[in-house]
């Protein structure tokens, strides 16, 4: 199972959402939880589930994709949720996509790996995704993760990409929409979120070009002689 969850930058849910949109998927089934603040996402008119599952005809992937925040304290029960909707469908593993926002080179720009020896034997052994290196998670993927270590999930593996806020992160979605397709051997046509990741970055760009100027132009207005006022 698959899992992209609305944290900062968005990434993760903006991967899983594309995924959804671009593969043979159908819906499934959706989580909910108690203690779980309410959100009711819509589109045309009609309202959905918050966190849906979608399941591949003939395959066992299913791709779950998490429209609600979740602050870290309502995070066991949104976990238990999940992790009750995946027991009873017979789920035996779960990839998390955890676009993260932490300090970062440009040459950093990839996806790495935190996950239990199963998982990583069995889904990252013939990739080159690699370990990050330490720190935490928290939220939904630090309570999955915490499970999977304590042997009350199945086997877990995240993978995560450094992301920027607020988002959306699609340069991150577009590292882990390959990283999905290397490790499910999936092909997916990134073409139409590659050209929004474009867009999205030449919209930053400009916004910083106009800042640029705009703080130029204060600083030359304070270093001009204006006359005093004399009124």
């Amino acid at each position: 199972m698959v899992v992209g969850v609305s944290i900062p930058a968005l990434a993760g849910l903006a991967a899983a959402d594309y995924l959804v949109e671009h593969i043979d998927v159908d819906p499934i089934g959706h989580v909910s939880a108690h203690g779980v603040p309410s959100l009711a996402p819509f589109s045309e008119g009609r309202p959905r589930p918050h966190t849906r599952l979608y399941g591949a005809p003939g395959s066992d992937l299913t791709v779950l994709v998490g429209e609600l925040f979740v602050p870290v304290g309502p995070s066991e029960a949104y976990a238990d949720g999940i992790l009750a909707w995946a027991e009873e469908a017979g789920i035996e593993e779960v990839t998390l996509l955890a676009g993260v926002p932490y300090p970062h080179a440009p040459e950093e720009h990839a996806v790495y790996y935190v996950a239990t020896d199963e998982y990583r034997e069995r889904r990252l052994s013939d990739t080159d995704v690699q370990a990050l290196g330490g720190g935490f998670l928290d939220g939904a993927h630090g309570e999955l993760l915490s499970r999977t270590a304590e042997g009350s999930a199945p086997p877990t593996g995240a993978l995560v990409t450094p992301s920027h806020p607020p988002g959306p992160d699609l340069e991150a979605a577009l590292l882990f929409v390959g990283a999905l397709e290397g490790i499910y051997g999936l092909t997916v046509d990134a073409g139409e979120l590659e050209r929004l990741s474009a867009d999205v970055r030449r919209h930053y760009e400009e916004m910083a070009k106009r800042l640029e100027a705009m703080t130029e132009g204060s600083a030359t207005m304070e270093g001009r002689d204006l006359p005093e006022d004399r009124a």
